[in-house]
């Protein structure tokens, strides 16, 4: 556990940013060959970018939308307004008062009061919404899911629109994809259920409490994303610098980390239910190909994946011919930096995956050929002179 003292310095930082940077985890940095340039995409502020192994964010410039969190695959800008951990805390309770409808809306509308605050999750910015806190609405039960936008057509933040209409394809895909009826939509007014029927209610002690818990789970939570982001699990030292993080592991790999989201989204599907759908075609999952007429097995691509979808094995194909490679489509973020970093450029990620093999605890073994020989340098020199 981390200290008081390392506690209080981070909690400031809490206070005052809104994105929290886990460098290490972005492409750019991991591989300057990287050509993701999804968060400088989003930003309409110009506050981040990506480029030589440096991972750039100006929090004075932020203003604090949220979209560069959504569209990141490596989860290398974590949002802190508010964390994705009180969101999910914030989730089931307003859904429940709202009759089994989730309602998410921006800070726009909500400030206009016309909804119950205790009947739906405020985001600064819808586009701040990511598919896990949709699909886990929908794993709860819910009827329906609505975003609730201030109008985004005179917004000055109305750029990110298309944003947030991409996560909501993409959150309502994955849930028909496991049978769930929960229909995904958007809006410009409040659902009548959690429109505000009695406005001096809203001052009332009841309203209190409901936001005293509120600070106390967001306080827990934000403890919590500390001790996993910042602190080391093993003692109460702050992380170590870019370059020891960065270095290569006993496996020969750069450092590998769990997607919190992507695993969020796999648990909420399992939970709504089994799959109906042969294939998800969405920017959340991956599924890689590789063709072995052009690839040298040099494996270069495990090396640099980032949560260990691609990763080498002990196992060796019967005929002695070749080696392996294992495949997770469960953990791939489509990064596409084992893309990037092919240096033949025979490996390919594919946004269209089968849900058998995104369920399947097995990973899926992609033969390689042996490398090609290379001239021997004794060989070499021994030649004769002609």
């Amino acid at each position: 556990m981390p200290n008081v003292m390392d506690i209080v310095e981070v909690a400031k930082a809490l206070e005052t940013k809104a994105v929290l940077v886990v460098d290490d985890r972005c492409t750019v940095v991991r591989n300057r060959h990287s050509t993701c340039t999804k968060c400088a995409d989003a930003c309409l502020a110009d506050a981040v970018f990506a480029e030589k192994n440096k991972l750039y964010f100006d929090a004075e410039a932020c203003i604090k939308c949220g979209a560069c969190t959504t569209v990141c695959p490596c989860e290398a800008l974590v949002p802190l307004a508010p964390l994705d951990e009180v969101v999910a805390e914030e989730a089931p309770l307003t859904m429940e008062a709202a009759g089994g409808t989730a309602v998410f809306a921006c800070a726009r509308i909500a400030s206009k009061r016309v909804g119950d605050p205790t009947k739906y999750v405020e985001v600064p910015c819808l586009a701040r919404m990511d598919e896990a806190s949709i699909v886990e609405a929908a794993a709860r039960g819910a009827s329906e899911i609505v975003l609730v936008d201030g109008n985004c057509r005179t917004c000055k933040y109305r750029f990110t629109s298309s944003g947030t209409d991409v996560t909501a394809q993409t959150a309502a895909q994955l849930i028909a994809a496991q049978g769930s009826p929960a229909q995904v939509r958007r809006a410009s007014e409040f659902p009548e259920c959690a429109v505000m029927q009695d406005y001096h209610s809203y001052l009332q002690e009841s309203r209190r409490d409901f936001f005293a818990g509120t600070g106390a789970r967001a306080r827990d939570a934000a403890v919590k994303s500390v001790e996993t982001l910042v602190f080391k699990k093993s003692d109460n030292q702050v992380l170590a610098a870019l370059r020891e993080r960065m270095a290569l592991t006993e496996d020969g790999t750069l450092p590998q980390f769990d997607p919190q989201r992507h695993m969020r989204i796999l648990d909420a599907m399992d939970a709504i239910g089994p799959s109906v759908e042969p294939y998800v075609d969405t920017r959340v999952f991956g599924s890689v190909e590789i063709d072995t007429e052009k690839c040298k097995a040099c494996k270069m691509c495990t090396v640099f994946c980032t949560t260990g979808a691609l990763h080498k094995t002990d196992l060796a194909p019967e005929d002695g011919v070749g080696s392996f490679l294992e495949f997770s489509a469960a953990e791939c973020v489509q990064c596409r930096l084992c893309e990037d970093s092919c240096l033949n450029k025979c490996l390919h990620v594919n946004s269209r995956v089968s849900t058998d093999e995104l369920f399947d605890f097995e990973p899926r073994l992609i033969h390689l050929p042996d490398p090609p020989r290379r001239p021997g340098t004794l060989n070499h020199l021994g030649r004769k002179k002609r």
